[in-house]
């Protein structure tokens, strides 16, 4: 019996103590904040390098600076790709295969429902509500942040000049890395 008394006053003095507490506390809420900039992390670290094209739009964000607003191309899939057979849905998860052309720009080439099906370059997307037989992407790679007054910059070039590099993982899951102005990565004039 004395065994047991032991045993009780052990395992109730570690939960007693605050310094374990607080600690414990600190360490799980140091995990919590870690998840999204490991997943993030290990998009940038293992991911391979694609680039898109895309139509910018410049708005402001009072907290975070000014970004471009990123239309890509592959967000509005061809009515004749192979996948997009009408049955899509939206809020479904898809993959969308990509090729890399002689310009080094990626295009859609089909759309699956499985990361399996979709070949070796596949990016992950949501389908978007739509109110006519148009079925757009959403991939997560909407806006991109730049020093202050850049976005105005951006935002009066020709389209067709300015392209987004993007890391991209195995998965599907991506993340933007920079843009390019005529093939070059933007440099601005601004200072941070």
């Amino acid at each position: 019996m004395n065994s047991i008394v032991q045993k009780q006053a052990v395992s109730t003095g570690l939960l007693s103590s605050p310094w374990l507490r607080w600690g414990l506390v600190a360490l799980i809420q140091l995990g919590l904040i870690a998840l999204p900039l490991v997943d993030r992390l290990q998009v940038q670290m293992e991911g391979q390098e694609v680039t898109l094209e895309l139509v910018p739009i410049d708005p402001r964000d009072l907290l975070r600076g000014e970004y471009v607003i990123l239309n890509l191309a592959v967000a509005t899939l061809p009515k004749d790709l192979p996948g997009n057979d009408g049955s899509l849905t939206s809020g479904e998860t898809v993959f969308v295969s990509l090729e890399v052309g002689s310009d080094d720009i990626a295009r859609p080439t089909a759309v699956h429902r499985s990361r399996e099906d979709a070949g070796s370059l596949a990016l992950k997307g949501e389908i978007e509500p739509t109110w006519n037989e148009t079925v757009r992407v959403k991939y997560g790679l909407n806006a991109f942040y730049l020093p202050e007054g850049a976005g105005k910059e951006i935002e009066q070039l020709p389209r067709e000049r300015v392209k987004l590099v993007i890391s991209l993982h195995d998965d599907g899951r991506s993340m933007p890395l920079r843009l390019l102005i005529d093939g070059k990565p933007f440099e601005s004039d601004s200072s941070f």
